[in-house]
């Protein structure tokens, strides 16, 4: 019940001394008695503090005990006059000072009748509210047997509660679209508050408050994770719906909690849907790396849900330290979560233990899958998912378009970012070229070149590796090195001639260059 509704029962006879605003039209919460002159400690916040002031020993009493019960949260302060015969002027001044309701309870209303009576009054809001949860939970499972859609029935809780609702992924996939569409910093930063909130439900700020028309809150958004055992929220769905839940009415909350448990019946059935054509996107799969004719891949990828005919890309994606070893279930559904966002593709595990995907092409397609991917990173903890994707391809050349993709995606595994995506046009570089080398391969190699240098840094800490990584950074300037490294350009000079003597190599020489700086990156 609300603090309004309480003040106008007449058999209490409650009189409000002071109002701070908006408390009045805002639901009572716990009822605490306590007659401690800090009783702080005890508050978590919300309550309504009744006392009979038998802390007052002095008036700057008053302003201890207030502050005590604000500095938690509460709202209201229900002062008995039994003790003192009134409530204080002391006790009104330090109320308004600290804006706390202050509400006077006559002598001969004891605190245990307050207590019952909001007790028996919200005994009987939960029985009206448990039987408008059923009603409502009534119809909507009628609505799923009668062939109504989600997006259907989030908009009409959308339409009951005054708050539009969508179901997202983590991803940033929309299952089930709003009326405005969200920019992708602010999906960024939904994405990002639900996988890293520590409990749900959560509150997300868009980036820039107010910026976007469609946010009911001044850019705020509640999100509710779709299912009771959500499990990995990587995988998950979740409901985002415009404004801060924290302010809405119970039948509301209680509203957007029912439109979670019908969407999670509706990820159930989706999910066997896809799990059933898995095996057909693994015959596809199969075609292509044993070389079978055009005909028989087309054909097995259309069976499976994708375009053969149109020009496709492949990526192939790998999750390293998730704990299985393999492409387990949730990676695959992180990557088949990703390609539905981009149209009709299929996704199955490879004979080399990575996730490939057909996905259709588009020239937007590696930045999407960056941004889609990248928003992962915040729920990896410690685990890396490298993404590799092949260029513009046909039909019969499916296979080329694999190994393009396999060896992008061999140099995405070596980056240090918990996601990386790597595309075969930008395999040129002497990083990435190097990373597709086994390690034993590149630890051989800067080894023979620069073991010299590491064992005489490790004797005599004279820093010959660090200038040396400088005095390339720097295209061998003598003196750009010294003004980074704050030495004199003698000593400089010096280190790079002793690096030159422990390696054999002239920095003056391009090629001695191009070894050492090789070198230094496969360390």
């Amino acid at each position: 019940m609300l603090l309004a509704e309480l003040l106008d029962a007449p058999e209490l006879g409650l009189r409000l001394l002071y109002s701070a605003g908006g408390v009045l039209d805002r639901p009572i919460g716990r009822l605490v008695t306590t007659d401690l002159l800090e009783p702080g400690r005890y508050l978590s916040g919300g309550e309504v503090v009744l006392t009979g002031l038998v802390w007052r020993r002095q008036p700057e009493d008053s302003a201890v005990f207030v502050a005590s019960v604000a500095a938690r949260g509460a709202t209201t302060i229900l002062a008995g006059k039994a003790q003192l015969g009134d409530v204080p002027e002391d006790l009104l001044a330090a109320c308004r000072e600290h804006q706390m309701t202050l509400v006077e309870v006559p002598i001969e209303v004891a605190f245990a009748d307050v207590t019952e009576y909001v007790a028996a009054a919200g005994s009987a809001e939960t029985g009206a509210r448990l039987s408008a949860s059923l009603v409502r939970q009534r119809q909507l499972l009628s609505s799923i047997a009668a062939g109504r859609s989600l997006d259907e029935l989030a908009a009409r809780i959308s339409a009951e509660i005054g708050h539009d609702c969508r179901v997202l992924t983590p991803t940033g996939r929309h299952v089930v679209p709003g009326p405005g569409e969200l920019d992708p910093d602010t999906v960024d930063a939904i994405a990002r508050r639900f996988l890293t909130a520590d409990r749900m439900p959560a509150v997300a700020a868009a980036p820039t408050p107010g910026e976007s028309a469609a946010a009911g809150s001044a850019g705020a958004y509640s999100l509710f994770p779709v299912g009771s055992g959500f499990g990995n929220r990587l995988t998950a769905w979740f409901l985002v719906i415009d404004g801060d839940h924290t302010t809405w009415s119970h039948d509301h909350v209680e509203a957007v909690h029912e439109l979670c448990a019908i969407a999670a019946l509706d990820r159930a059935r989706r999910d066997e849907g896809r799990r059933a054509l898995r095996p057909l996107v693994a015959d596809a799969l199969a075609l292509v790396e044993s070389g079978a004719p055009q005909t028989e891949v087309a054909a097995r990828l259309r069976q499976a849900g994708a375009h053969s005919e149109r020009p496709l890309v492949v990526a192939v994606a790998g999750l390293r330290d998730d704990g299985t070893g393999g492409p387990s279930e949730v990676a695959l559904t992180l990557v088949e979560d990703v390609a539905l966002t981009v149209g009709p593709a299929v996704v199955a595990p490879g004979r080399d233990g990575l996730l490939v995907g057909f996905l259709p092409f588009t020239p937007e397609l590696p930045e999407h899958l960056r941004r889609a991917f990248g928003r992962l990173a915040p729920g990896l903890n410690r685990a890396h998912l490298a993404v590799g994707i092949s260029g513009e391809t046909a039909i019969d050349a499916l296979a080329g378009a694999l190994e393009e993709a396999r060896f992008a995606q061999r140099a995405a595994g070596a980056a240090r970012a918990p996601v990386s995506v790597v595309t075969s046009d930008e395999v040129a570089s002497h990083v990435l070229l190097l990373a597709t080398l086994p390690d034993d391969v590149r630890r051989t190699y800067s080894n023979r070149v620069l073991g010299a240098v590491i064992d005489h840094d490790r004797r005599t800490h004279a820093d010959l590796l660090m200038t040396l990584q400088e005095f390339l950074a720097c295209s061998c300037s003598w003196t750009r090195t010294a003004e980074s490294l704050h030495l004199h350009v003698n000593t400089v000079r010096y280190r790079i001639e002793r690096v030159e003597q422990l390696t054999g190599r002239d920095l003056s020489s391009l090629e001695d260059r191009v070894d050492v700086f090789l070198a230094l990156k496969s360390l």
